[in-house]
């Protein structure tokens, strides 16, 4: 079942669904059964969220959800979808929404919205330069997925099954956390910590320089700058993010106790009162604690304390959750074998950043007619490249 949080920026998430019986999924799609090309328009919270079916799982839609299929002989799937982004068919939805509380757009709207419709070929020619961005973009995604599961899975074989290299011949010993390997040891995040504290309340100014990390950016277990603003108060040197540093959400509900670390350098840039800077001791490799942290992360999320709404995770919390210690000389092992796989998926997310932020600034120029397709639309493939 697809609900309106599986739709965003032009796609659909088919990875993260609720699953029902069959009987219930042929109830929902006997008017008719969703497939590949389909677009699809969230009606209400959010209102005007767009994105289109990629692929062929067997999915039907939520009530908030309106979908449309392009006749073929008249109008190009991508054209539609992304006119629907644009800032004019956007402005009908918009205008269409009502309702006191929440957004709502009723369904003879999300049937009367007007389309700007060139001729089938320069709708093909806009559809298929826009498309070639977000193909970029899945593929990177794709990438991305593979590099982080392979790292994650070697971790959780050495780390919590414990079966890294060697393991056959190291008997085990009973310890407060179970029975672990000689040479292993019960600790906390303290223990291979040199730095816990929450950021700077900012001075935000868009014409500073200094960046400053809020909850926004923390999601998926990874960082996304694009909620990040500029402030200009002076930071102090410590609270200025490093190359491996951890952050963890630790105010209010919903995104408390996410987790994420930083891999590459960040000049001048920070974190908000909301956010922990966890931050790795010399000895201790990088890599082995951020997956190790971003395996905790489901602990910390249990681990807030105050009223409802005003929800802290506080920094004892974080330095007194206990975890399994290894050897240094395995831990950096580790790091060796797992950290170019987290770098190149680090660098993969920043291009798929800079691919999103190319599309959005063609979408209304290429839908508006602004700029002429006449010219081959492999021209605007290889700038995507």
């Amino acid at each position: 079942m697809l609900r309106t949080t599986n739709v965003r920026d032009g796609y659909v998430d088919t990875a993260n669904c609720r699953f029902v019986t069959r009987e219930v999924y042929e109830k929902w799609t006997r008017r008719q059964v969703p497939r590949r090309g389909d677009v699809i328009l969230t009606r209400e919270a959010p209102l005007g969220e767009v994105g289109m079916l990629r692929d062929d799982e067997t999915v039907f839609l939520g009530q908030r959800l309106m979908s449309y299929r392009a006749d073929p002989s008249k109008l190009d799937a991508n054209f539609l979808l992304y006119s629907l982004m644009g800032p004019e068919l956007q402005a009908q939805i918009r205008a269409a929404g009502s309702g006191s509380t929440v957004e709502h757009m009723r369904v003879p709207d999300a049937e009367r919205l007007k389309i700007r419709l060139p001729d089938l070929l320069t709708q093909q020619r806009i559809g298929t330069i826009l498309a070639s961005y977000d193909e970029l973009y899945l593929n990177n995604q794709r990438r991305i997925a593979i590099l982080e599961d392979v790292a994650r899975r070697l971790f959780d074989e050495w780390f919590v099954r414990f079966r890294y290299p060697g393991h056959e011949a190291v008997p085990f010993t009973a310890t407060e956390l179970g029975p672990m390997p000689d040479r292993w040891r019960p600790g906390t995040v303290a223990d291979l910590s040199s730095f816990i504290s929450r950021g700077l309340a900012p001075k935000y100014d868009d014409e500073a320089s200094s960046l400053v990390i809020n909850q926004k950016c923390i999601r998926d277990q990874a960082l996304n700058l694009s909620s990040a603003r500029t402030q200009s108060k002076p930071i102090p040197q410590s609270k200025l993010v490093i190359d491996g540093d951890i952050l963890i959400n630790s105010t209010g509900v919903g995104t408390l106790g996410r987790v994420a670390q930083l891999l590459g350098t960040l000049p001048n840039a920070t974190v908000d009162t909301h956010v922990t800077i966890v931050r790795a001791a010399d000895q201790v490799d990088l890599h082995y604690f951020g997956l190790q942290l971003l395996q905790l992360q489901p602990h910390l999320e249990r681990q807030g304390i105050g009223a409802t709404g005003q929800t802290e995770l506080s920094r004892t919390a974080i330095a007194d959750t206990k975890l399994v210690v290894p050897p240094s000389d395995l831990a950096n092992k580790f790091g060796r074998i797992a950290g170019p796989l987290r770098h190149q998926a680090e660098l993969l997310r920043n291009q798929n950043i800079k691919l999103r932020t190319a599309r959005d600034l063609l979408l209304p120029k290429l839908i508006s007619g602004e700029i002429d397709v006449s010219a081959r639309e492999e021209t605007f493939a290889e700038a995507a490249e």
